[in-house]
């Protein structure tokens, strides 16, 4: 029969070289594995509907389209993240020192990933909202598709230098057994600010300012009917470029909002050794995002919506139902 003090230990067999589990009471532990795990499997299904209807639909198949694709791979991953984060409910690692490090890489990679998929889409935007008459040719699928790799393929590398000490020494800056530590090097957590934050917030903010700019001034000029009948037609391709805008605009907003606080904490914290169990309310809500962008395209995007009726009443199934209209 175990000591109470042993029953607080990760490890009791350990003794003192294991680390100490977060004691709570049996319904408040019971709820938040729930809570936990339901958000595990919205996260997964929510952006698996968006995975298909843009894939299955070749009506969506636009570079804008292939853009939230990209997201809601990431945020799609992000489900699965969610599942390691469960087991550090109790403050307790128990998968031991390679999946802690697969858990660190893919921690990093794809909400950084997400970032870059983000500052892609406020370019789309940008183009797209002010300088109509260029976007498509200036914004095809083929180079979305590049530049999205090219993002993928960035994260990948970036991150894997960043956590190299992490990567070569599994387990190696933990200060207890059953801690799943996370290792930066100063000078690696400021590069990550920059380039994972300072540079990517600053591009985004900067172009939807402009595209607020341009929407401002078009608002303006079709209310005082200030316009040219040569540019009638653009303007028309505008409005519904500024409607996307819009929408894309709110999912950039509330992505701003759940990334801040985590670099705000990681600045006032200073960098190097951090327990990520220390970090599990800024991590999760950077997180939780990725279950709020499926919910505002559900609100936002009538196609989306088409999209799940046709996936939940199986007639994604049936011959030629990609060629569908659901726009």
């Amino acid at each position: 029969m175990s000591t109470p003090d042993e029953a607080e230990l990760c490890y009791p067999h350990l003794g003192n070289s294991s680390c100490r589990r977060i004691v709570r009471s049996h319904s408040v532990s019971v709820l938040l594995h729930i809570i936990l795990s339901s958000i595990s499997v919205l996260t997964v299904t929510l952006n698996l509907l968006v995975i298909i209807s843009i894939s299955h639909f070749r009506k969506l198949h636009t570079p804008t389209n292939f853009l939230l694709l990209s997201l809601a791979v990431s945020d799609f991953s992000v489900g699965f993240v969610w599942v390691f984060m469960i087991f550090l409910i109790d403050g307790c690692w128990f998968l031991g020192a390679d999946w802690c490090v697969f858990n660190t890489v893919l921690s990093y990679v794809v909400p950084s990933a997400s970032i870059g998929t983000v500052v892609l889409i406020s370019v789309d935007r940008y183009v797209a909202v002010c300088d109509p008459m260029h976007y498509q040719t200036k914004v095809t699928k083929n180079r979305a598709n590049i530049c999205i790799v090219l993002c993928w393929a960035g994260s990948t590398v970036f991150h894997t230098v960043m956590l190299k000490d992490n990567i070569e020494h599994p387990g190696g800056f933990d200060s207890c057994a059953g801690e799943c530590t996370v290792y930066l090097p100063p000078f690696a957590g400021v590069i990550d600010l920059i380039f994972s934050f300072i540079i990517p917030i600053s591009i985004i903010v900067v172009l939807y300012v402009r595209v607020f700019m341009v929407a401002v001034s078009q608002a303006q000029a079709m209310r005082s009917h200030v316009t040219v009948v040569t540019l009638q037609s653009s303007l028309k391709v505008n409005r519904s470029e500024l409607k996307a805008a819009r929408a894309l605009g709110v999912v950039v907003v509330v992505f701003l909002m759940c990334l801040t606080p985590l670099y705000i904490v990681s600045l006032t914290s200073g960098f190097g050794v951090k327990s990520f169990s220390s970090y599990i309310f800024v991590v999760g809500l950077v997180f939780f995002n990725s279950l709020l962008n499926p919910v505002i395209y559900v609100f936002l995007y009538p196609w989306f919506r088409k999209c799940v009726k046709c996936v939940f009443s199986l007639q994604i199934l049936k011959s030629g139902s990609s060629e569908a209209n659901i726009l």
